[in-house]
């Protein structure tokens, strides 16, 4: 009987522990974005997105912020500063919220005061007050009077080397240029950080650097007159047009026009410019038989006139996605990559890689699986054909279709756990567990690893950034408007990796997917280039803070058109844009 009450008298106290911290975590909440010091967006009703409302303000101080459009004139004149020193401690101050904040669970102590814009309250993070750290680190005022260690920020804040780079112009400026200060697609950045092909203002500079050319990188390499890849500056489109002036989309215009027997295209979505749409119903008056494949999740519910020309058939599964994007010309040549058919894919604005192949061995095992789908087959329900290996001069293909190859655990891991100089990954999703581990491992022999990662997904439950970061990976967020839509890896000036599929679960286990590995120096040298062409148009203090992918760090996204974040806000009518 004594035994028996210590046992219920155990299970209750660890009952009640488990109730308590569970309690305790539900009573935490999740940092969503740091717009500035003061302005904090926090996942108040633990959705996982930000809502209007979440926005959560410091009470009683005043800070500066590196954001160039905001107006800090009456602050700097009350602190005593120039509009100039202003900027640069907002540069710091931001650097600190950041580093304390972003992505961190923490506890809030509302003051009940609140305006159209936020919540007022105080942040408590590991059981300290944020509030407080900001007034004794110096990088807060409260009622005008400068924190305790102002002036030791002050006097770091004058040895950075800044200038303001305007994304548009690629041309950079003096703090107090007026030029600058006017661009709508500038942020602030050291002057090392500058991209190689950056300009000085004429207005503001006397002296221009001695920058080197970058002309190197262009839209496309050939390789053995037998494949081209064509990669997409998305650091410089900042709006998509339905012009098809981007090479990619001239291609696939001058494929169609080349095709005589028939076009078969498999495609998650559909938002063909003109020029396409013309060029696909001549191919169809000159009798080309036209068929199509789409994931009905995704695809337009008005289906363009276009469709009556062509054969369709849609997945019946709506959780799990036919993700594919390629195109199958005359049995003859594919046209295979990253890039959705639409308008923000084929005009440049996303940053994408795409392959055209001249090979009827590639052609055939891409319409082995487009037929599959065609007659219903989707997922898991398809047949398993041997991965196809072409040899084209001296390039090398390998063609693996998601979810029957196992592309990740079959393909790609055994590559980079054989990598010996470097893995670069420019990426939309980084969600896979053993792939991340697999990186880490690289890293630790001594392998340089770094990764570009689009800003939508960074902060998502599975995103393995936080993970890869703790590593000693350096991960940079992109800050631009358009997606970083590749799903590349490029490994030793010898393989890349490429193709539909995203480095997750669902795009190895679930999608119907296709990937790419293709053996080329040549071509994965200029894919090197390229990476590292980017990355240095990427700030560094992106290697520890995150971007909202529609607010004003992000270049061109408050006046693209475009949803970038995918909240249903477009430009001005996203609260990130409005701070």
């Amino acid at each position: 009987m004594y035994k028996r009450l210590i046992s219920i008298i155990v299970i209750f106290i660890l009952l009640a522990a488990f109730a308590g911290f569970d309690f305790c975590r539900k009573s935490d909440k999740q940092v969503l974005n740091v717009i500035n010091a003061s302005e904090i967006q926090i996942d108040l009703n633990n959705n996982k997105i930000y809502d209007a409302g979440e926005t959560v303000c410091i009470p009683d101080v005043s800070v500066f912020s590196g954001d160039i459009s905001k107006n800090q004139d009456e602050t700097a004149k009350i602190i005593g500063v120039s509009a100039s020193d202003a900027l640069k401690i907002g540069y710091l101050t931001d650097a600190f919220a950041d580093g304390i904040l972003a992505s961190k669970r923490v506890k809030l102590k509302f003051t009940g005061e609140e305006n159209q814009n936020c919540r007022y309250a105080d942040i408590i993070i590991n059981n300290a007050s944020y509030r407080d750290m900001l007034v004794k680190s110096g990088f807060a005022a409260v009622d005008g009077k400068k924190g305790d260690n102002f002036s030791e920020v002050l006097s770091k804040a004058r040895k950075l080397n800044l200038v303001i780079l305007n994304h548009k112009s690629s041309k950079y400026h003096k703090l107090d240029c007026k030029y600058g200060l006017m661009a709508h697609d500038a942020v602030l950045i050291l002057k090392n950080q500058l991209p190689k092909d950056a300009k000085p203002c004429n207005f503001c500079h006397t002296q221009k650097l001695n920058q080197a050319d970058n002309t190197a990188v262009k839209n496309f390499v050939v390789s053995d007159g037998s494949i081209k890849m064509y990669l997409t500056d998305f650091t410089t489109k900042l709006k998509p047009d339905n012009k098809c002036s981007a090479p990619v989309c001239k291609e696939i215009v001058n494929q169609i026009n080349q095709s005589t027997t028939s076009i078969d295209i498999a495609t998650y979505g559909w938002d063909f410019p003109p020029d396409i749409k013309s060029a696909m119903e001549k191919a169809y008056s000159r009798g080309v038989k036209i068929r199509v494949v789409y994931d009905r999740t995704s695809f337009p519910d008005d289906l363009d006139s276009l469709l009556k020309l062509t054969l369709q058939k849609s997945t019946d599964n709506d959780k799990i996605l036919m993700h594919n994007k390629f195109i199958i010309f005359d049995n003859a040549r594919v046209i295979t990559g990253s890039m959705n058919f639409s308008l923000t894919g084929l005009s440049g604005f996303n940053g994408n890689c795409v392959f055209l192949i001249n090979s009827a061995e590639i052609a055939l095992a891409y319409k082995k699986e487009f037929e599959q789908m065609l007659n219903g087959k989707f997922h898991n329900n398809k047949t398993k054909y041997p991965i196809k290996n072409v040899q084209l001069g001296k390039t090398k293909i390998a063609v693996y279709f998601s979810p029957k190859d196992k592309t990740v655990l079959t393909a790609v891991i055994p590559l980079v756990n054989s990598a010996q100089k470097y893995i670069y990954i420019p990426a939309f999703v980084f969600t896979h567990d053993e792939l991340a581990q697999s990186l880490i491992s690289a890293k630790k022999r001594g392998v340089d690893v770094k990764i570009i990662a689009d800003a939508v997904n960074t902060t998502t439950k599975r995103s393995k950034i936080k993970l890869l970061r703790s590593a000693n990976i350096p991960v940079k967020i992109e800050n631009y408007a358009g997606k970083l839509h590749s799903k590349s890896i490029i490994i030793d000036d010898k393989y890349i990796i490429s193709g539909s599929m995203n480095f997750s679960y669902s795009g190895e286990n679930k999608n119907d997917e296709n990937c790419l590995i293709i053996e080329d120096s040549s071509l994965a040298k200029y894919y090197r280039g390229f990476f590292e062409y980017i990355w240095d148009r990427i700030p560094d203090k992106y290697l520890k803070q995150y971007v909202r992918a529609e607010s004003q760090n992000s270049i061109g996204s408050c006046s693209d058109g475009v949803d970038n974040n995918f909240d249903g806000k477009v430009d001005m009518l996203d609260e990130g844009c409005r701070k």
